[in-house]
């Protein structure tokens, strides 16, 4: 299907994917759940899909213990990987912890991992809905 190599991709590239496929779920899940205004949907993504969203989830899959070791080796190469964009509205660490979680989607979708994608998307929107995010 992609016949990408990710194995060899650096974590900016692996980052570029992921960060759609992660918006994509989340999309998905927010008019899943009836919301239909625009403004309400982008209102709502930021708190699944903003660095700092992103950076608490990170925290928590830490926690919480629920990465696989490959899974935290492909976060890690998205978290290390220079960057010559600015982060927007945040801290630099903040900002390369977002890349290694974009990082990580892209690495389980082009390694065809849609099951394990469903699994963590689920596990978000749990954090997320409960408000275990917004400390």
């Amino acid at each position: 299907m992609h016949n990408l190599q990710y194995e060899q991709m650096n974590g900016l590239s692996l980052a570029y994917i992921g960060d759609a496929i992660y918006e994509l779920e989340v999309r998905q899940h927010l008019l899943s759940l009836g919301i239909t205004k625009v403004n309400a949907l982008q209102k709502q993504s930021k708190f699944y899909v903003s660095a700092k969203a992103h950076a608490a989830l990170f925290n928590h899959m830490t926690t919480d213990n629920i990465l696989t070791e490959q899974e935290l080796m492909y976060f890690k190469r998205g978290r290390n990987a220079k960057s010559h964009t600015k982060a927007k509205n945040t801290d630099v660490v903040t900002y390369r912890i977002s890349t290694g979680v974009e990082a990580l989607f892209g690495y389980l979708y082009l390694s065809e991992q849609h099951e394990r994608i469903s699994q963590l998307m689920r596990w978000i929107f749990e954090q997320v809905e409960t408000g275990r995010t917004s400390e």
